[in-house]
């Protein structure tokens, strides 16, 4: 299938506008992409003609916020490949969805002696709740390292992983080195240790057909705003048989069947796992952004992205000084790099005063800085309506920074 990226870029509004007089080039999708018009209209359509709250009303508008809502719902079972919408259980997004495991399957499971094992790799949101949960139970943080080329050792990870393993956390696609990791056959070395198996897929979503029954994990988590949708909404996919087994890690309206003061009996996934006033208008949103990003070929996508990620790569290594921060042979969706000594927020600097936008800094991900003794790197990352002119763009403006450094 052709993939027409000028064409795709006509329908993100945003993209018409001027940043210092020069058209804005925009390579900071991995932080937050920018939405089409389609999304954009299917919240506005539904703050117009259907907002009310969802579940308990009898009214009309409600009933009909209620179907967006679970509309969505069943949009994300079938992205993921999910056997049961129960399976799907809405969040504000990555982050709050790997809090949600740590504190509500992990947090009453582990002891001491028991281990959670990660990667160097992980974004803050995959490490920090885990370093959270193991101070909270006495469960031991191991961390499987990562070689020069930014790709997890295998036989390292695979020694690491014992009996003792109750949890292993990985990211699908690493934000900060664009790394691919084999979370199939990762998971499936897990599962032989009977771990439980968590994905942080918030930078996999958008570049990649995902199907977490193929994948064979627990667990998987995206945020809508990374994959052309709204902020503040995301997903957590579930193994139906641990959520329901779960112990819910929010009290208050919707996640009950029956209160007493006596007692409270909680609803089953996943409204156990949704206290309060969901983000409804988030959802529509995201469930917009699915359809519409579904309608693209994500086959398609990924090779017109990982095409970028090639000629970005090469443009990029014929300029002296600058060095490329992370090289896996698989990779999605942006370059990272540095270029001399000249710091990364002031390489960020210079480009936006060219209308190119990237993201300067360790990028919650500070252990993969330390890792390359480097204390940031810019990062330009693409997205769907990215070409090749917007690369030729990013290179001209790194060469300006050289120019300026000297």
């Amino acid at each position: 299938m052709s993939f027409d990226p000028e064409k795709v870029a006509r329908e993100f509004p945003i993209l018409t506008r001027k940043v210092h007089g020069k058209p804005l080039v925009y390579l900071d999708s991995a932080a937050s992409s920018q939405k089409p018009a389609a999304v954009i209209d299917a919240v506005s359509e539904y703050y117009r003609t259907s907002h009310a709250n969802v579940h308990r009303g009898v009214h009309t508008l409600s009933e009909e916020a209620t179907a967006l809502y679970e509309a969505a719902r069943e949009s994300v079972r079938g992205f993921l490949n999910a056997a049961s919408a129960r399976e799907v259980v809405f969040v504000r997004g990555t982050t709050e969805a790997i809090n949600l495991v740590a504190q509500a399957w992990a947090r009453p499971r582990l002891g001491p002696g028991d281990e959670v094992l990660i990667s160097e790799l992980e974004h803050h949101s995959n490490l920090v709740p885990w370093q959270m949960v193991c101070g909270q139970t006495g469960a031991t943080l191991v961390v499987a390292p990562i070689d020069a080329r930014g790709e997890v050792i295998a036989e390292e990870y695979a020694r690491r992983l014992t009996p003792r393993t109750r949890v292993v956390a990985l990211a699908h696609v690493a934000n900060a080195l664009g790394t691919v990791l084999p979370v199939a056959e990762l998971t499936a070395l897990a599962k032989r240790q009977g771990a439980i198996v968590v994905i942080d897929g918030a930078q996999a979503v958008p570049h990649m057909r995902v199907d977490v029954r193929a994948l064979g994990c627990d667990f998987y988590a995206f945020s809508g705003h990374k994959m052309y949708g709204p902020t503040g909404i995301g997903a957590l996919w579930g193994r139906l048989e641990l959520l329901d087994a779960m112990e819910p890690w929010q009290g208050g309206g919707s996640m009950i069947k029956n209160v007493t003061f006596a007692k409270t009996e909680y609803a089953r996934a996943p409204e156990r796992f949704e206290a309060g006033t969901p983000d409804i208008s988030g959802a529509v949103g995201l469930r917009a952004a699915i359809d519409w990003l579904r309608a693209l070929d994500l086959d398609a996508v990924h090779q017109h992205e990982s095409d970028l990620v090639a000629y970005a790569s090469a443009r990029l290594a014929e300029i002296p000084s600058v060095r490329l921060i992370g090289t896996a042979r698989a990779r999605a969706g942006l370059v990272s790099f540095v270029v001399g000594d000249v710091h990364a927020h002031d390489v960020g600097t210079i480009l936006d005063g060219e209308g190119v936008a990237i993201r300067a800094g360790h990028h919650c991900a500070q252990p993969v800085m330390e890792h390359f003794d480097v204390p940031a790197t810019a990062r330009a990352s693409f997205a769907v309506h990215n070409t090749r002119a917007d690369v030729d763009s990013l290179a001209a403006g790194v060469r300006r920074v050289l120019e300026i450094f000297g």
